[in-house]
């Protein structure tokens, strides 16, 4: 569990670090909030999403490949720990692009590598923990997403200096420790036996097979859409926070840069013994805050949909449900705030509720699935998220931006209307997840029951 979380947090370092970074990225290369939006979103989840179903394919359906006296078998850890490799040499490259044609290729490469990360770490976990534990094993495995972006932010202070930072080094270092991670993962982590916790018969589906399974479940899919209308919402917010924050080192300043400081006092300050400058402080601060908030909300989203689905199942969408409503309030309260004590506030809120449905969504994908198609329905279930949330919340966001900005002539003002218009997404989120919740108990059942046959 430690080790397959601490891959995940490697999986959301190296893909927030560009929305971490956007702002002295696109002042160094003259990006357009379209381009930034689209290397943070359509890009990346166009490759993301398509690679990651014969990869679920292969995890569901070991094989193994050999030419001459060299095999390899391909089975769920070598998958990941190859995943691992790959995204973080591409990310290491992108330290070295010199322009957004360059960035959105090598952001390519980072896509594919990830692709090979969660199906076969979802598969791993559902045969290591009981159906109605895995909630909470899920939400565990999902403290990933909140390290990550706070490792990110991290190393964002750690490599600025002079108001700005050096974004390639940041790149370059990032990616290089990924690597000798991936070889640990390949000799640490064991191989369990498929379906231990569900009953000895596993026989492996082709994709097609596999899929019309899974179209045969409803909740399957309104679960899906919950999660990705709330994380196309969530993504976008990533992808711009700094920016809306900080503003551009070559330009104004953003929102609330200016009041932070006011706040905190001086523009610097010794921490433990090290002198951080401002953008460091609020930096440090923003990763703090993911990991404190955001990682609370994670993980008690898994603890209290496990705790009432014993009572009904109809809880792992109640949950994300009601969070979510309290998580879009929050926010818009924070993009409409005048205050920075408001704004940071609402900020605060909003990431703890969000965290609260990853946890039951994954759990639902696990368990409504088949043993032999879980990492297949892992990729379809990401298939949907991302294309939805990775790829259009980012992109349609620096769209919008760009036009809001255009239309007001304050670039400002045109980011925090974008991000309040696509607020709307999070409604969509909660009618699924109701939804969702209505269905749960017969997918459910039928689910348990063609275990327990099989």
């Amino acid at each position: 569990m430690a080790l397959l979380t601490l891959v995940y947090a490697f999986n959301f370092i190296d893909r927030q670090i560009v929305g971490v970074l956007a702002p002295f990225i696109k002042a160094d290369l003259g990006l357009t909030g379209t381009e930034i939006g689209l290397l943070t979103g359509f890009v990346f989840a166009l490759f993301y999403t398509v690679i990651g179903i014969p990869i679920a394919s292969l995890v569901d359906n070991t094989k193994t490949f050999g030419m001459g006296g060299f095999r390899i078998t391909f089975d769920r850890v070598t998958i990941i720990a190859l995943s691992l490799a790959t995204w973080s040499f591409f990310t290491l490259l992108t330290g070295f692009a010199g322009g957004f044609i360059a960035l959105a290729m090598l952001r390519i490469g980072v896509a594919i590598g990830e692709a090979g990360c969660s199906p076969p770490s979802h598969s791993l976990l559902s045969d290591l923990y009981a159906p109605k534990e895995r909630a909470k094993a899920l939400a565990t495995f999902a403290l990933g997403i909140p390290f990550g972006i706070m490792l990110a932010y991290f190393a964002a202070a750690f490599f600025a200096g002079g108001g700005t930072v050096d974004w390639r080094l940041a790149f370059i270092v990032i990616g290089a420790l990924g690597l000798p991670v991936a070889l640990f993962v390949k000799s640490a982590i064991p191989e369990p036996q498929r379906g231990r916790m569900d009953g000895p018969k596993v026989e492996p589906l082709p994709f097609k097979v596999a899929l019309s399974e899974l179209a045969r479940i409803p909740s399957y899919w309104t679960m899906a859409l919950g999660i990705a209308f709330a994380s196309f919402g969530s993504y976008a917010v990533n992808a711009f926070l700094t920016t809306y924050i900080l503003g551009e080192p070559t330009a104004a300043e953003g929102a609330w840069m200016g009041a932070f400081l006011g706040v905190i006092g001086p523009a610097s300050a010794t921490v433990l013994g090290i002198k951080l400058t401002g953008v460091q402080l609020l930096l440090v601060g923003l990763g703090i805050g993911n990991a404190i908030f955001y990682a609370t909300g994670t993980y008690m989203g898994g603890v209290i949909a496990d705790h009432f689905g014993k009572k009904s199942v109809s809880a792992y969408g109640l949950v994300p449900a009601v969070t979510v409503a309290i998580a879009a309030i929050a926010v818009a309260v924070s993009w409409l705030a005048e205050s920075p004590v408001v704004f940071f506030g609402g900020l605060c809120v909003y990431i703890f509720f969000l965290g609260f449905y990853l946890g039951p969504s994954f759990s639902v994908a696990q368990n409504l699935a088949k043993v032999s198609v879980r990492a297949t329905s892992t990729a379809v279930f990401f298939f949907v998220l991302n294309l939805i949330a990775l790829g259009g919340g980012p992109s349609i966001a620096g769209m919008m931006w760009d036009g809001f900005a255009s239309s007001t002539g304050d670039p400002l003002i045109g980011l925090r209307w974008s991000m309040l218009a696509l607020s709307a997404s999070y409604a969509l989120s909660v009618i699924m997840f109701l939804v969702s919740a209505k269905l749960l108990p017969a997918d459910w059942a039928k689910a348990q029951g063609e275990q327990a046959q099989a």
